[in-house]
């Protein structure tokens, strides 16, 4: 009787668990595809015979870098790698810069897949936030399609925490040349690119080319890691300030690679505080012990990436190498929606109270509004809301009264004679 009842039990968890992992499933692709997903009055419905297989699973790649920091690939040519490994939604998360997403968003349309504008903010985090102490920590900003609100806020943000890492990376050839090993200031510059702020993996590479050292590993091993001989901090703001900023400006925050702090309590406790959303759990080479009970301890989400860069090593995750489970995908949606659809309704009122050529410019930062299937130039303020709305948001985010008010507002607005915002006369 006892085994029955058991085996009962366990069927109902399984058809149960099998209902959520559809739903997730389907919420998921509503957003990645922008279609509705299946009507029905029963969230555990079963799917109908059209759905995919979970073997078609929608790969989602959290964490990635450019040249555009201390990546080896352009944007153009990362996205192209993680489209050939069935990545279908890419996060571009360069350290301390945005400059190579509208590259990448371009390059995402032709292969029917979407960015996640993202950026891997360099910080510190102290808990009395005294100058000159604490832990080096690395906070994940992700954004909806059409980028942060308050973009210039953050980008003067980003603009410090920059031009540190110049004066951090000349300090860390100041220290490098008193351990009898020279570097010249313009090979380093020459590696990380032109209008490439230098980061620690290019002194790495300059290393690396002088002889210094057999490869990147050895050089962070021995002179680069945080605190080592040759290492040097920049202008990195305080974390909490840095979280705090991404919330206000419509980001998901995410810590990322827990495992490589000294505190980490200490850390996802105080930025928690501030605003964290997430953290890093999930690798290439599974769930990081420890971290997972932490992530349920502050009711974090819990995320991953490769954190790939491109060097070429067999030791490098690859594009889309993390296996995230849905309900950490699904999770991160379902806050990360909400937060970025308020974004786009805050973006397209500004333009619609001022439709002016420099908010025009502020809405297609990221992208031109006329390389959207089945759309032609804009003529008018209402084009653009539905050319944005189309690129941006899903079905059933795109309608509703505050939306319909501003294709209203912006329905006379002109918009043709090379940006001049002018009422379109009626004959």
């Amino acid at each position: 009787m006892g085994d029955h009842k058991t085996k009962k039990r366990r069927a109902k968890n399984k058809k149960k668990a099998a209902g959520e992992q559809r739903l997730f499933s389907g919420y998921i692709r509503n957003w990645v595809l922008r279609d509705p997903p299946p009507s029905s009055t029963d969230d555990f419905a079963p799917p109908p015979v059209t759905a995919h297989r979970a073997a078609d699973r929608v790969v989602f790649e959290f964490h990635s870098h450019s040249k555009y920091s201390d990546g080896f690939l352009s944007p153009s040519a990362l996205v192209e790698r993680a489209h050939r490994n069935g990545v279908k939604v890419l996060a571009l998360t360069d350290h301390d810069t945005m400059a190579g997403v509208p590259e990448a968003m371009e390059t995402a349309c032709k292969f029917g897949m979407r960015i996640i504008p993202g950026v891997e903010i360099s910080a510190v985090y102290s808990p009395r936030e005294e100058p000159g102490t604490g832990e080096p920590v690395h906070i994940l900003a992700y954004y909806g399609s059409c980028g942060p609100a308050k973009y210039e806020e953050l980008d003067e943000l980003l603009s410090i925490i920059r031009n540190g890492r110049y004066i951090r990376a000349k300090n860390m050839l100041l220290k490098l040349n008193k351990l009898k090993m020279p570097l010249k200031w313009e090979h380093v510059a020459k590696i990380a690119g032109n209008g490439v702020a230098p980061g620690r993996l290019h002194v790495a590479r300059a290393m690396v080319e002088a002889g210094y050292v057999e490869n990147l590993r050895q050089a962070f091993n021995r002179y680069l890691y945080d605190g080592g001989p040759a290492y040097a901090v920049g202008s990195e703001p305080f974390a909490e300030t840095v979280v705090q900023l991404i919330c206000r400006t419509g980001g998901v925050a995410a810590l990322a690679h827990p495992w490589a702090l000294k505190n980490p309590v200490s850390v996802i406790r105080g930025l928690k505080s501030a605003g964290l959303h997430a953290i890093e759990i999930y690798r290439s080479d599974g769930k990081v012990a420890g971290f997972s009970e932490l992530a349920d301890a502050y009711e974090l989400l819990k995320l991953g990436g490769s954190d790939y860069h491109g060097r070429g090593g067999h030791d490098e995750s690859d594009l889309g190498s993390v296996d995230l489970p849905l309900i950490s995908v699904y999770g991160f949606l379902k806050i990360a929606r909400p937060v970025w659809c308020n974004v786009v309704k805050d973006i397209l009122l500004s333009y619609a109270d001022e439709p002016s050529a420099a908010n025009l410019e502020k809405i297609t930062r990221f992208g031109k509004l006329n390389n959207l299937k089945g759309y032609s130039t804009p003529r008018c303020g209402k084009d653009v809301v539905e050319q944005c709305l189309s690129s941006w948001l899903t079905n059933d985010e795109r309608e509703g009264d505050e939306f319909e008010a501003i294709r209203m507002k912006l329905a006379h607005i002109d918009i043709s004679n090379e940006g001049l915002q002018n009422p379109i006369m009626k004959s």
